[in-house]
């Protein structure tokens, strides 16, 4: 049977990596993950190589020092060094490496001198940044260029790279998912995040939540707490946070938040999808949650309590990729649920978002056409 390496660049970038993997037929896929301890794809990849968490999270790109700081005094240099000795002592043993994410993951994957090599590029878009001379540089040795959206791919091509529109966070979470059962009207649903700033960002986002529900007899939210976070941590914060919280034995919703006798909050560990289907508006810190809330058609908000309203600069890059789909709610928690209520009140304007977001995103299917490719460019056989 043919081999693929997957080399990815973040925990976003794990999740398309294992969708893309999913469709691949007559490949066995290895996975190499630059960021993170752990890929949780459900058997679609099977981890190689060194593997460590920083506490970044790997968000160490635009200049941001303190996050460099902090991943180099854990050891990243070292790591990185490790994980370039795994790759160049796999020269020869793969048909297909396929590099999900930055620039970075791709310059490490051609390491591996598979025999094609395939980029999967995530993290730029011309409705941010372009990819600039240096980088496209090395995309050109690719065999493959998959990227975000069809202007990307289009500005690529103007430089002589073959370069196609194929945007897998599109296909993470589409499809029939089951419904989730509660008496909240309206649902809102939360994305936190997955890294460890998750916990504290899941604690503002339901303070906003307990605003609004002063506001909307029946107003409730399904919180995620992503697989990589500790349910029992998230509950401890949030009692931290004032919130009575009942702890339940369900695996997939393991606690509930409760004002008064009022559940207004309830936890949920199961598919995103399931989130996604019937919220009228998502709470997202997240970076790929909140794309593929958008590629759904569903209104984002994120919480940006910065002094000035001056936005971090992760969430002006998403800001970037989503145009207005995205609403960045600055000030206060008092402030943000204003921006929401409000938001909730014009149906309008969610929809002139949903179209943004599904516009932006583009359409499903591109996790099937990489695969193709995968398939094609190692030879696979069924």
């Amino acid at each position: 049977m043919s081999r693929a390496l997957f080399v990815s660049n973040g925990h976003g970038e794990i999740a398309i990596a294992a969708r893309i993997a999913g469709e691949t037929r007559g490949v066995t896929c290895d996975h190499l993950a630059l960021v993170g301890g752990a890929h949780g794809s459900g058997g679609t990849l099977h981890d190689v190589g060194p593997r460590k968490g920083m506490p970044s999270g790997g968000l160490i790109a635009m200049g941001n020092v303190r996050n460099i700081a902090r991943d180099v005094s854990s050891g990243l240099i070292a790591h990185t060094l490790a994980q370039l000795k795994f790759l160049r002592s796999s020269r020869g043993a793969y048909d297909a490496a396929v590099a999900v994410g930055d620039v970075f993951a791709l310059i490490m994957t051609l390491q591996a001198r598979a025999r094609a090599t395939i980029f999967v590029g995530t993290a730029k878009s011309v409705h941010h940044a372009k990819y600039g001379p240096v980088e496209r540089r090395f995309i050109a040795k690719s065999q493959r260029v998959f990227v975000r959206d069809e202007a990307t791919a289009a500005s690529l091509r103007a430089h002589g790279i073959d370069a196609r529109a194929a945007n897998v966070i599109v296909d993470l979470y589409s499809g029939a998912a089951p419904a989730i059962d509660t008496p909240f009207a309206p649902r809102l649903a939360i994305f936190p995040g997955s890294r460890e700033a998750a916990y504290a960002d899941a604690a503002a986002l339901c303070a906003i939540v307990r605003e609004l529900g002063s506001r909307f007899a029946h107003l409730g939210a399904m919180l995620s707490v992503a697989p990589a976070l500790d349910p029992q941590h998230m509950a401890q914060t949030l009692r931290a946070a004032g919130w009575r919280v009942d702890e339940r034995d369900d695996a997939l919703q393991p606690f509930s938040l409760f004002i008064g006798e009022r559940e207004i909050v309830r936890a949920w560990r199961g598919p995103l999808g399931s989130m996604l289907n019937g919220a009228q508006l998502v709470l997202g810190q997240a970076g790929t949650a909140n794309e593929a809330a958008a590629a759904a058609g569903i209104p984002v908000v994120a919480y940006e309590p910065s002094s000035g309203g001056k936005r971090a600069w992760y969430r002006a890059r998403q800001a970037g990729l989503l145009g207005g789909a995205l609403l960045i709610a600055g000030g206060g928690v008092h402030d943000a649920a204003q921006a929401v209520e409000a938001l909730l009140h014009d149906a309008p304007r969610r929809a002139r978002m949903g179209t943004i977001g599904r516009d932006r995103m583009g359409p499903p299917g591109g996790a099937a056409a990489i695969a193709r490719q995968i398939e094609m460019l190692a030879g696979a056989r069924a």
